[in-house]
């Protein structure tokens, strides 16, 4: 009996070939051959066009602003996810003024020393909010930490060498869009505009929320670094030149083309200086105006905006924005450049 058993379940044992994909050994080789076909086919094809005097500008172009960029990108990222991890939400309600009128300039002037890249900024509002800090406030607050914080600035210092006024007009250009904008929310901003998400308290460990910030912003950040810094070398590349300079010689277009140019390519705040540098057909005032308003609004930013506090305020406080924005920059422009 104890050997039929055993016969029994020997035999509902799978064979070992049962389940089991035929060994890669007589695969690989084609494989290889096929990946080297085509890195000759390609050398072949694409060769001649890979030697071009264009294209090797466009990458000595799409290099220099990515590597430049990067260390402040990254710096940038980790102390927004620090912050955002480490510094409890109740700081905000005890360190603002208790009068909206004057939390507003206190809120926007503490972007100058709590960085966050723009990606951060809208949930971070949100939060303020939902802890009991004014809209108005918290808007500041917005505009304000991804366009003056130490970070950017110096960036701005960075990449504009032997123009020193370029930061010192991006700071007070873009701290003056976000107090103002934060005073007119608050004087003809209504209830029924805006959408105040709940937000639950969070739980886990802290390194946690750290880590996960950190990860998102940099991976957010760096894909839109790559596109700007792309997009720039393509436009000193490709566009023609005397098309720059007929736009950049009309003084309120080039503003404006620069202005929507920034909302379009969306790079984050730590980065923009470097694209800005490189173009260098436009004059310093249309310089700044691209490095005021990219922090404020662009692609990005709308669609965060509209879809965390609703299609009311986004139609509403993103035209303000860009207006104020350009507006601000020309003046600043022409006072301190």
């Amino acid at each position: 009996m104890s050997e039929r058993v055993g016969v029994e379940v020997s035999e509902e044992v799978p064979p070992p070939e049962w389940g089991r994909r035929q060994p890669l050994g007589a695969v690989s080789p084609w494989i290889f051959v096929v990946v080297v076909g085509l890195l000759l086919l390609g050398r072949l094809v694409f060769a001649p066009y890979l030697t071009a005097p264009a294209l090797q500008a466009w990458a000595t172009i799409f290099v220099a602003i990515c590597v430049q960029a990067l260390p402040f990108l990254a710096f940038g990222v980790l102390l927004s996810a620090a912050i955002t991890a480490f510094v409890p939400a109740s700081f905000w309600t005890r360190a603002l003024p208790k009068r909206p009128f004057l939390a507003v300039p206190v809120a926007g002037a503490a972007g100058a020393v709590l960085p966050g890249c723009e990606c951060a900024s809208v949930p971070v509002a949100s939060g303020l909010m939902s802890r009991g800090v004014t809209p108005a406030a918290a808007l500041a607050f917005l505009l304000a930490s991804p366009a003056i914080n130490p970070v950017v600035i110096v960036a701005t210092v960075v990449a504009f060498p032997g123009e020193p006024m370029m930061a010192v007009a991006r700071f007070g250009a873009s701290l003056v869009v976000a107090v103002v904008a934060g005073w007119v929310w608050l004087r003809f901003g209504r209830a029924d505009w805006l959408r105040i998400p709940s937000r639950p308290v969070g739980h886990g460990p802290k390194w946690r929320s750290f880590v996960e910030a950190m990860r998102h912003d940099f991976l957010h950040a760096g894909g839109f670094l790559v596109v700007g810094g792309a997009t720039a070398a393509t436009m000193n590349v490709v566009v023609p030149r005397a098309w720059l300079e007929s736009v950049a010689g009309i003084p309120v277009l080039s503003v404006l083309v620069l202005a929507l140019l920034a909302v379009i390519l969306s790079i984050c705040s730590e980065a923009d200086a470097f694209v800005a540098a490189s173009l260098t057909a436009f004059s310093p005032t249309a310089k700044l105006a691209f490095l005021v308003v990219g922090p404020m609004v662009d692609l990005k930013l709308i669609a965060l905006q509209t879809g965390t506090f609703g299609r009311r305020f986004a139609a509403r406080f993103i035209p303000l924005t860009f207006v104020l924005a350009v507006v601000v920059s020309m003046a600043a422009g022409e006072v301190l450049l």
